[in-house]
C-alpha cells in the first residue's frame, strides 16, 4: 500500500499543530502557576539571531497551510502576524487547523508532479510537489514547531518528548 500526498501532508501537520496547542496550553498554565507574564513566554527566544516564540508559532501555521494549498493547487490563506497572547496564538493554530480540515484529499493526491514555485529572498524556487513536501514544506514546519517548544522547555516549562510527539 502506499502513502498518499493528502496522508503524509494533511493529518501530519494536524497532529503536530494539536501538539503544539497541548504545549501552549502547558505553558499558559506553567507561567500562571509561577506568577509569570505570559508575555515573558511569548517573547522568548533562543538565541539574539533568532525568532521569540509568537513567530515560531506564525511560521509553522504558514509552512502548514502554504503547503497544503500549494499541493491542492488552491490560494494560500493569509493571516495577520499579529498574535501576542497565548491565547491569539492558540487562535492562529485553530484557524490553521480548520483551513486543513477544509481541504479533501481529492485535493491534494496526484500533486506529487505538481511544479510549486516559492519567491525566497527574491529568487523563484520550483519543486516538483513530492520534492517540496518532503524536503522543505515538512522539514520547515517541523523545524519552527521543535523552535516553540525548546523556547518554551528553555524557559522552564515542564514538557517532554511525549508532549513533542503526541500520544494516539
Amino acid at each position: 500500500m502506499s502513502l498518499s500526498m493528502y496522508q503524509a501532508s494533511v493529518p501530519v501537520f494536524l497532529r503536530l499543530l494539536g501538539n503544539l496547542s497541548a504545549i501552549l496550553e502547558k505553558a499558559q498554565a506553567h507561567a500562571e502557576a509561577k506568577k509569570i507574564d505570559p508575555s515573558v513566554f511569548v517573547n522568548a527566544r533562543l538565541a539574539p539571531d533568532m525568532h521569540p516564540l509568537a513567530r515560531q508559532i506564525q511560521i509553522a501555521s504558514d509552512a502548514a497551510k502554504g503547503a497544503v494549498a500549494r499541493l491542492a493547487g488552491i490560494e494560500v490563506p493569509s493571516f495577520p502576524d499579529t498574535e501576542t497572547t497565548f491565547a491569539d496564538l492558540q487562535a492562529r493554530i485553530a484557524k490553521t487547523v480548520d483551513f486543513l480540515k477544509s481541504v479533501t484529499p481529492a485535493q491534494v493526491d496526484g500533486s506529487e508532479e505538481r511544479t510549486v514555485t516559492l519567491k525566497i529572498r527574491g529568487e523563484d524556487m520550483h519543486f516538483p510537489g513530492q520534492a517540496f513536501l518532503l524536503f522543505f514544506a515538512t522539514p520547515n514546519f517541523y523545524f519552527h514547531v521543535t523552535t516553540a517548544y525548546d523556547i518554551l522547555r528553555h524557559n522552564g516549562v515542564e514538557l517532554g518528548k511525549m508532549d513533542f510527539l503526541g500520544r494516539s
